[in-house]
Protein backbone atom coordinates (compact mmCIF):
# COMPACT_ATOMS: atom_id res chain seq x y z
CA UNK A 1 0.00 0.00 0.00
CA UNK A 2 1.21 3.64 -1.02
CA UNK A 3 2.24 5.82 2.01
CA UNK A 4 2.03 9.58 2.34
CA UNK A 5 3.40 11.91 4.75
CA UNK A 6 0.42 14.29 6.24
CA UNK A 7 0.28 15.78 9.50
CA UNK A 8 -3.79 16.23 8.90
CA UNK A 9 -2.65 20.31 9.59
CA UNK A 10 -0.92 19.66 13.10
CA UNK A 11 2.26 21.90 12.85
CA UNK A 12 0.42 24.50 10.92
CA UNK A 13 -2.28 24.72 13.61
CA UNK A 14 0.68 25.47 15.79
CA UNK A 15 1.42 22.02 17.72
CA UNK A 16 5.18 20.51 18.07
CA UNK A 17 6.45 17.59 18.85
CA UNK A 18 4.79 13.88 19.17
CA UNK A 19 1.58 13.57 20.63
CA UNK A 20 -0.77 10.57 20.77
CA UNK A 21 -3.62 12.50 18.59
CA UNK A 22 -3.96 10.01 15.92
CA UNK A 23 -7.20 10.06 16.09
CA UNK A 24 -7.82 13.95 15.58
CA UNK A 25 -5.04 13.71 12.74
CA UNK A 26 -7.38 11.01 10.90
CA UNK A 27 -10.66 13.07 11.00
CA UNK A 28 -8.85 16.01 9.97
CA UNK A 29 -7.48 14.54 6.85
CA UNK A 30 -10.50 12.35 5.87
CA UNK A 31 -12.69 15.46 6.57
CA UNK A 32 -10.62 18.03 5.27
CA UNK A 33 -11.50 20.19 8.26
CA UNK A 34 -9.26 21.95 10.17
CA UNK A 35 -7.09 20.11 12.93
CA UNK A 36 -7.90 22.78 15.27
CA UNK A 37 -11.52 22.76 14.76
CA UNK A 38 -11.59 19.04 14.99
CA UNK A 39 -8.71 19.26 18.25
CA UNK A 40 -10.99 21.33 19.93
CA UNK A 41 -14.13 18.83 19.63
CA UNK A 42 -12.96 16.25 20.90
CA UNK A 43 -11.00 17.83 23.72
CA UNK A 44 -14.61 18.85 25.01
CA UNK A 45 -15.94 15.37 24.24
CA UNK A 46 -12.67 13.90 26.20
CA UNK A 47 -12.74 16.27 29.09
CA UNK A 48 -17.05 16.07 30.00
CA UNK A 49 -16.73 11.81 29.90
CA UNK A 50 -17.69 10.18 32.80
CA UNK A 51 -14.69 9.03 34.96
CA UNK A 52 -13.23 5.47 34.63
CA UNK A 53 -10.72 3.71 36.61
CA UNK A 54 -8.26 6.59 36.01
CA UNK A 55 -10.19 9.53 37.18
CA UNK A 56 -11.56 11.95 34.73
CA UNK A 57 -9.78 12.33 31.53
CA UNK A 58 -8.21 15.76 30.91
CA UNK A 59 -9.54 18.43 28.14
CA UNK A 60 -7.43 17.73 25.58
CA UNK A 61 -6.99 15.64 22.50
CA UNK A 62 -3.61 15.36 22.78
CA UNK A 63 -2.74 12.05 24.24
CA UNK A 64 -5.84 9.66 23.05
CA UNK A 65 -9.45 9.30 22.48
CA UNK A 66 -11.72 6.29 23.91
CA UNK A 67 -13.46 5.96 20.63
CA UNK A 68 -16.02 3.14 21.83
CA UNK A 69 -17.39 6.02 23.66
CA UNK A 70 -21.23 7.27 22.74
CA UNK A 71 -20.39 10.90 22.33
CA UNK A 72 -17.43 9.68 19.91
CA UNK A 73 -19.99 7.69 17.78
CA UNK A 74 -21.92 10.33 17.35
CA UNK A 75 -19.45 12.66 16.50
CA UNK A 76 -18.98 10.70 13.83
CA UNK A 77 -22.05 10.28 12.58
CA UNK A 78 -22.51 13.94 12.64
CA UNK A 79 -19.54 14.26 10.39
CA UNK A 80 -21.14 11.91 8.01
CA UNK A 81 -19.33 8.69 8.65
CA UNK A 82 -20.61 5.28 8.82
CA UNK A 83 -18.94 1.97 10.52
CA UNK A 84 -18.00 -1.11 9.22
CA UNK A 85 -16.63 -3.54 11.41
CA UNK A 86 -14.34 -6.07 10.26
CA UNK A 87 -13.65 -8.15 13.12
CA UNK A 88 -16.01 -9.92 16.08
CA UNK A 89 -15.28 -12.19 18.70
CA UNK A 90 -13.56 -15.52 17.81
CA UNK A 91 -13.36 -14.52 13.91
CA UNK A 92 -9.49 -13.81 13.34
CA UNK A 93 -8.19 -10.98 11.02
CA UNK A 94 -10.11 -11.30 7.69
CA UNK A 95 -8.81 -7.91 6.70
CA UNK A 96 -5.59 -5.95 6.91
CA UNK A 97 -4.17 -2.74 5.63
CA UNK A 98 -3.96 -3.57 1.99
CA UNK A 99 -5.67 -1.67 -0.99
CA UNK A 100 -7.49 -4.78 -2.10
CA UNK A 101 -8.99 -5.43 0.71
CA UNK A 102 -10.47 -2.31 1.55
CA UNK A 103 -12.78 0.01 -0.25
CA UNK A 104 -11.93 2.58 -2.11
CA UNK A 105 -12.77 6.59 -0.82
CA UNK A 106 -12.24 8.22 2.53
CA UNK A 107 -11.67 5.98 5.16
CA UNK A 108 -10.91 6.36 9.00
CA UNK A 109 -9.60 3.29 9.67
CA UNK A 110 -9.07 1.41 13.12
CA UNK A 111 -5.91 -0.93 13.82
CA UNK A 112 -4.63 -1.85 17.06
CA UNK A 113 -3.72 0.86 19.23
CA UNK A 114 -4.28 3.68 16.62
CA UNK A 115 -6.40 5.38 14.36
CA UNK A 116 -5.23 6.13 10.41
CA UNK A 117 -6.51 7.15 6.86
CA UNK A 118 -6.71 5.75 3.88
CA UNK A 119 -7.71 7.66 0.60
CA UNK A 120 -8.05 5.81 -2.49
CA UNK A 121 -5.85 2.83 -1.79
CA UNK A 122 -3.02 5.30 0.00
CA UNK A 123 -2.39 5.80 3.57
CA UNK A 124 -2.30 9.48 4.83
CA UNK A 125 -0.56 9.62 8.14
CA UNK A 126 2.99 10.51 10.33
CA UNK A 127 4.08 7.16 9.54
CA UNK A 128 3.81 3.67 7.51
CA UNK A 129 1.46 2.04 9.95
CA UNK A 130 0.78 -1.06 7.71
CA UNK A 131 3.54 -3.66 8.95
CA UNK A 132 4.05 -4.63 5.10
CA UNK A 133 0.48 -5.46 4.96
CA UNK A 134 0.33 -7.61 7.97
CA UNK A 135 -1.65 -4.97 9.84
CA UNK A 136 -5.13 -6.46 11.06
CA UNK A 137 -8.08 -3.76 10.40
CA UNK A 138 -10.82 -3.97 13.66
CA UNK A 139 -12.89 -1.83 11.42
CA UNK A 140 -12.93 1.40 9.52
CA UNK A 141 -15.55 4.79 9.27
CA UNK A 142 -16.42 5.48 5.59
CA UNK A 143 -17.47 9.39 4.60
CA UNK A 144 -20.31 9.45 3.72
CA UNK A 145 -20.52 11.27 -0.19
CA UNK A 146 -23.17 13.83 -0.30
CA UNK A 147 -21.11 14.88 3.71
CA UNK A 148 -17.68 14.93 1.79
CA UNK A 149 -18.62 17.47 -1.14
CA UNK A 150 -19.39 19.79 1.41
CA UNK A 151 -16.74 19.14 3.67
Amino acid sequence: MKFQFDDGGRQAAGYRGFAGDCVCRAIAIATKKPYQEIYERLAVGNGSQRAGRRGKRPRSARNGINTKRKWFIDYMRELGFTWHACMGIGTGCRIHLLADELPSGRLVVSVSNHYTVVIDGVIHDTFDPSREGTRCVYGYWTLDQQKESYG
